[in-house]
């Protein structure tokens, strides 16, 4: 298991992005190492990654999108369905993986990245207009939510640097069944997960337990 790139992305006006001031989701891949740390909390923080811009604070970036991660083998995958090139970090992502289960990662599990990053598996990437246009394609959120395959977004429990290259060890994988893609499915429609999400503890962000504790009260 490993880093095929890190990816990393400037503020730039678009058309489409969901606040005026643009948006960072035009990664490319980086060389040499990236320094990884906890931003602070949404609102205020934003990318984990030093040099990587989250410019719509609202709705990304801080302690639990600190950063996100999508496997190679899944953009293969979409590859092969849009008929198209889908080069690393095209999705907004900045660590591309080879050989690692990210949209079946628990809520909670732990990746060492080379020899000092520890990461945490918090919640899904759910799509947005400015990844809509970003990938130009006829009802792409539709069929991003169809899919069920949206990538991980981890929290930073221990600072240090990544670079290309980086092997991904897991070093701890909790005892619930949660998973990545549980969560992104209960989030996108199939609410009747919700509760089950709990099962995830402290490790499920808080915003995501509110919506459980709004849903638990209307039923």
């Amino acid at each position: 298991m490993k880093l095929l790139t890190v990816n990393l992305g400037h503020r730039t006006p678009y058309a489409h992005a969901a606040v005026e001031a643009g948006t960072g989701i035009f990664k490319r891949p980086v060389d040499g190492p990236v320094t990884v740390r906890a931003p602070g909390p949404r609102g205020v923080g934003g990318s984990g990654l030093t040099g990587d811009a989250v410019v719509d604070r609202r709705h990304h970036g801080g302690d639990d999108k600190a950063v996100y991660a999508y496997a190679r083998e899944d953009l293969d995958v979409w590859q092969h369905e849009l008929g198209r090139a889908l080069p690393n970090g095209l999705f907004g992502e900045n660590l591309t993986t080879w050989g690692v289960e990210v949209t079946h990662a628990r809520i909670g599990e732990r990746w060492r990245i080379g020899h000092h990053v520890l990461l945490e598996v918090s919640a899904p990437r759910v799509p947005c207009r400015t990844f809509q246009g970003r990938m130009g394609e006829p009802r792409w959120m539709k069929r991003f939510i169809g899919a069920a395959v949206p990538g991980a977004y981890l929290r930073v429990i221990e600072p240090g640097q990544i670079r290309a290259g980086d092997r991904v060890r897991r070093e701890h994988r909790p005892d619930h069944e949660v998973t990545v893609r549980m969560v992104f499915r209960a989030l996108t429609g199939r609410r009747e997960l919700l509760p089950h999400l709990l099962d995830a503890g402290e490790a499920l962000p808080e915003e995501t337990r509110r919506q459980v504790a709004k849903y638990l009260e209307r039923a």
